[in-house]
């Protein structure tokens, strides 16, 4: 997606092999944490990314903890049990409120992956984000992609899950796919930077 005129290396290529710290609050402050780590031990311009799975009726969680949703080690699978028993226990509580008559939120569905990419250049960091909105499907479907894919159907995919899509489609509606193009195009000078406020 960002062609020829740059040369991308990864982060054990550069020299960090070791974790690195992911302790923010937000898909965001995780990003910014990651590429301030790699920028400040090499001093060279880089990205980081991180991305959180966002479900309304469980107010926003899995959030940063996407991954290891379900705890250590991550285990997609297991993720994926959590997240779909978790939303049937909000539903049934939703259900057995609003027959006592009491005021409860929408039991909804909708979910949102949201991927926040950070890039710092000379110091500056500039902010990228993608989103791919849907809702969580009521059992796995699909045997492509990874992590959430066979529970999440994007908006306009005709109730399929991300794991029952082309690779192609995925790539033209994903989160990530819509946050690397948007830098690329920055990279490129095609769009304008959106420089955090706290840049250096």
């Amino acid at each position: 997606m960002v062609g020829d005129e740059f040369e991308i290396v990864s982060a054990a290529e550069a020299g960090v092999s070791e974790e690195i710290p992911e302790t923010g609050n937000t898909v965001y402050a995780n990003s910014v944490q990651k590429a301030e780590y790699i920028y400040n031990k090499t001093g060279c311009d880089c990205f980081a990314d991180d991305t959180g799975l966002e479900v309304e009726i469980l107010g926003g969680a899995p959030g940063v903890k996407t991954a290891r949703y379900a705890g250590e080690p991550a285990n997609p699978d297991r993720n994926m049990d959590k997240l779909l028993a978790e939303m049937a226990r909000r539903q049934y509580e939703a259900s057995i409120m609003r027959a006592m008559g009491l005021k409860t939120p929408h039991a909804t569905r909708r979910a949102r992956f949201r991927t926040c990419i950070t890039v710092i250049l000379g110091g500056v960091r500039h902010f990228f984000e993608g989103i791919m909105e849907g809702q969580i499907a009521l059992k796995r479907s699909g045997k492509g992609g990874f992590g959430y894919d066979p529970v999440f159907l994007p908006d306009g995919c005709d109730g399929l899950t991300s794991a029952e899509i082309t690779e192609e489609h995925k790539n033209a509606i994903s989160h990530r796919g819509k946050a690397v193009r948007a830098m690329a195009a920055f990279l490129r000078g095609e769009i304008s930077p959106l420089v955090d406020a706290r840049s250096k």
